[in-house]
């Protein structure tokens, strides 16, 4: 059965400013809730959620993924899936959240670098995996080709698919499908689709950008189904996301310990599978 998990874009301040004691009382939220898993990446603030989760996370069971791939230079973030940029991501991601193993490492966006990922990147995530410094390796992306190809022709221990596989968009599985005939865990992000499965409103955003006229429409639709049969429209898209069999864990981000609790809630509740068929079917 699929687990909730915390995405740490929002320790590093990537949906707006929030400080270091906010920060802390999230990750303390969550893992006092039961969460056992929390994903993060260099990216999310040039660091800043990796440092901010390795000191608030406190002792215990806990699984951590970080990524590679959009590596830190002096002046900013660069892609880079050269081995050497691998190897070195690794080493600063641990110095940064303080631990000296990794649960998760995933190729991080490598959208316009395939050819470079498969061919040094992997390699060496292959190698750290031997080593012991990392226990699975996979690729992270928003996209679902790609990884489908990595999965095809590479040892993949674990996809994260951000946003192919929700209530509005069901493109993503093929994917999990496939994952699901030949063993690979599925982590769901981006479920709620930048927020429209939450709050369907005019303005409201879609993958990261204003959400088109009939999309809008389309979750208002939604939302006033789930409506009529008594649940909001995030515990549906929550429960829907953690019905696929190859589904391990659902990855959502918080920014508050108040909104911790609420996604706990909603995943929590339990959504008539006649419901989410119908959901789907709008």
């Amino acid at each position: 059965m699929a687990g909730l998990a915390l995405g740490t874009a929002g320790l590093g301040n990537v949906f707006g400013e929030i400080d270091d004691e906010a920060a802390a009382a999230v990750v303390a939220a969550a893992a006092g809730a039961g969460v056992r898993y929390f994903d993060t990446a260099p990216y999310y603030g040039f660091g800043l959620a990796e440092r901010r989760l390795g000191r608030a996370l406190p002792a215990g069971s806990f699984a951590v993924s970080t990524k590679v791939g959009r590596t830190l230079t002096d002046g900013g973030c660069v892609f880079d899936f050269s081995a050497a940029a691998v190897r070195r991501g690794i080493e600063d991601s641990l110095d940064r959240l303080g631990l000296d193993h990794l649960d998760i490492v995933y190729l991080h966006d490598p959208d316009d670098h395939e050819e470079q990922a498969a061919a040094e990147a992997w390699p060496e995530l292959c190698r750290l995996r031997d080593e012991g410094v990392v226990s699975a390796i996979g690729v992270g992306m928003n996209q679902w080709e790609m990884p489908a190809r990595f999965v095809e022709r590479l040892d993949v221990d674990v996809v994260l698919l951000a946003g192919r596989y929700t209530l509005l968009d069901r493109s993503g599985e093929r994917l999990l499908d496939l994952c699901g005939e030949r063993g690979v865990d599925v982590v769901l992000g981006g479920v709620f689709n930048s927020g429209l499965l939450i709050d369907p409103r005019p303005g409201a955003w879609f993958d990261y950008a204003p959400a088109p006229a009939d999309l809008l429409a389309r979750a208002q639709r939604l939302r006033d189904v789930a409506a009529a049969a008594g649940y909001d429209l995030a515990a549906c898209a929550l429960a829907f996301a953690a019905a696929h069999p190859a589904v391990t864990s659902v990855l959502v981000g918080a920014t508050s310990a108040a909104q911790v609790r609420e996604n706990l809630d909603a995943f929590q509740r339990e959504v008539p599978h006649e419901l989410l068929h119908h959901l789907i079917s709008c």
